[in-house]
């Protein structure tokens, strides 16, 4: 009998990163939410401007 094991490197940058669940998926590609979240960072950058104009 043969053991097969895998070797892993602990700390490999692959180790840390995380599968994207699928709420984050629909938000990435759900067109609707990326018009609203557009318009709500230039409404943000906006007031910014505007209140150091004044």
């Amino acid at each position: 009998m043969t053991k097969i094991t895998q070797n892993t490197v602990p700390y490999s940058n692959i180790s840390y990163g995380t599968e994207p669940t699928k709420m984050v998926r629909f938000m990435r590609r759900c067109f609707i939410i990326q018009v609203f979240n557009f318009f709500k960072l230039n409404l943000k950058v906006m007031r910014i401007v505007v209140g150091g104009h004044s």
